[in-house]
């Protein structure tokens, strides 16, 4: 179970918002769903509106995608706009893959291609700063799941929790609750079946795509400690969401 800063009258929802019609969220929907907390699914590519505010949500999660946070359409746009909605009432938004990037496009950053044609496709490793291994009660992963070919750059005032050496930018915080993260600590073993049954293929001959048995070898090795991380990470995400908790350095003093 997630373990939150108690509030009465705090709503226990989550805004969920997908990009594809079959994408589920994961291993952080079982997670919130556990712990007792409403998915609100929401996919604006399909039409389905975005709310103007989150008076009614604890947070959102914006997961990823195939498309890019630079494509010209319309539900893009508006989604990369939108982020401004639970940056204003400083509620706890995350930001996985495409929706780190999108959160960087909101704050006017760079989202970008490897000059080399690098991508990301598999258990790459990263170095959690400092800052990152502080975040939560559980040591900060150094081998995580990616699907990318895009990164982001940091966005001004906020705080590299980890970085790469390909893309630099894959963990940040930005203000008390925002954060985005460039991998998929989401991703259950049944999706990582199906992504690299499906799209593996056309992406192996990108330099840093793995063949699939070393995504499947890769889940034994390193996903024990992804998991607690993100248990962790999502009961500290949330706790910032709690209307009248304790300023972070109190919630947080039993690290």
């Amino acid at each position: 179970m997630l373990d939150r800063v108690a509030s009465h009258d705090s709503p226990k929802r989550i805004l969920v918002i997908l990009h594809q019609e079959n994408s589920t969220p994961g291993r952080i929907g079982r997670l919130l769903q556990t712990s007792g907390y409403e998915l609100d699914i929401r996919r604006p590519r399909y039409g389905d509106p975005l709310p103007s505010t989150l008076r009614e949500h604890t947070g959102a999660i914006v997961f990823g995608g195939p498309m890019s946070a630079n494509d010209g359409d319309d539900y893009i746009r508006r989604e990369i706009d939108w982020i401004g909605v639970p940056l204003a009432e400083n509620k706890p938004f995350l930001g996985l893959c495409l929706g780190a990037q999108m959160l960087a496009r909101h704050l006017g950053k760079r989202v970008y291609r490897h000059p080399q044609g690098r991508v990301e496709i598999g258990y790459h490793a990263i170095d959690p700063t400092p800052e990152g291994h502080r975040l939560c009660n559980a040591p900060f992963p150094t081998r995580v799941y990616h699907w990318h070919r895009e990164g982001f750059d940091l966005p001004c005032g906020a705080d590299l929790l980890a970085r790469g050496e390909h893309f630099e930018t894959q963990a940040c915080r930005y203000g008390e609750s925002a954060y985005g993260l460039q991998f998929h600590p989401e991703v259950t073993y049944a999706m990582m079946c199906r992504w690299t049954v499906r799209a593996l293929e056309r992406a192996t001959p990108e330099p840093g795509a793995h063949p699939r048995h070393a995504h499947l070898e890769g889940w034994h090795m390193h996903d024990d400690a992804v998991a607690r991380w993100l248990k962790a990470f999502l009961a500290h995400w949330l706790a910032g969401g709690v209307a009248g908790a304790a300023p972070q350095s109190v919630r947080m003093s039993a690290q």
